[in-house]
């Protein structure tokens, strides 16, 4: 039989912006964790680590945002947020904002999210740089417990065509986040001409299944998925313009 291990690590304390957040990760994962792993962090407490957390109290909102608030009775000032991490508008309707984020994720909000931040006027943005964060993490595994694993920083996003949202990366270090199956055939013969498959984001997809969104659980290991060490970055998951029918 085939199969992979995705397990939960609990018991993870609260992160605070200034935290060491590498060597919070590296203390709880050094017994656990094995050389060909792949950890997935969720992107909240990375984001919290770096300082990433805006206090709604310091924002004015924008005539744009006190309009669009008082539509569809949201608080004008994390609309006015959104606006801010956001590089272009999609679509605005309904009382959620699609845009495209600085980092070129095309998502709900800009990712601004006030769940599992502490306070009432607190909301948490995406990390500046997820790849490089990723990359800062999997660099201080390798250093110390010593041991060289893929790491995929992770957030929900809703998908076009279907309902709910799930997991995908938004950072990833130390391996291929995507399988290039094309020119090869499958096992009837016929050629592959059009499966890439985003790996990173089914890996991050399944350890949200452990983590879960009430849970407290930020990290989760997952174990027997095949992969070869590469310099990868989350930033091959994103859709070329030209091919993008949402845009």
């Amino acid at each position: 039989m085939k199969g992979i291990k995705v397990l939960g690590l609990e018991n993870f304390p609260e992160v605070r912006p200034g935290d060491d957040l590498n060597c919070m990760i590296s203390g709880a994962v050094a017994r656990d964790l094995r050389p060909h792993d792949v950890l997935v962090v969720t992107h909240k407490i990375v984001s919290k680590a770096e300082g990433r957390l805006v206090d709604l109290r310091t924002v004015e909102p924008s005539t744009l945002a006190k309009g669009y608030a008082a539509r569809y009775g949201k608080d004008p000032r994390q609309i006015e947020v959104v606006l801010r991490e956001s590089r272009r508008i999609v679509r605005m309707d309904r009382g959620i904002i699609i845009s495209e984020t600085h980092h070129g994720f095309v998502c709900a909000n800009a990712g601004v999210d006030a769940s599992n931040v502490p306070g009432d006027d607190t909301v948490c943005l995406l990390p500046l740089d997820p790849d490089a964060s990723a990359a800062r993490l999997g660099d201080a595994l390798a250093e110390d417990p010593g041991v060289e694993v893929a790491v995929v920083v992770s957030d929900s996003f809703g998908r076009a065509w279907r309902h709910g949202i799930t997991d995908v990366a938004i950072g990833v270090a130390g391996m291929d986040p995507v399988a290039d199956y094309r020119g090869l055939r499958d096992p009837h013969g016929y050629p592959i001409e059009a499966s890439v498959l985003a790996v990173a984001d089914e890996l991050a997809a399944a350890a949200e299944l452990v983590m879960g969104k009430t849970d407290g659980i930020p990290l989760a290991i997952v174990r027997g998925y095949s992969y070869s060490p590469t310099s990868g970055n989350a930033r091959e998951l994103l859709m070329p313009p030209e091919r993008d029918m949402f845009r």
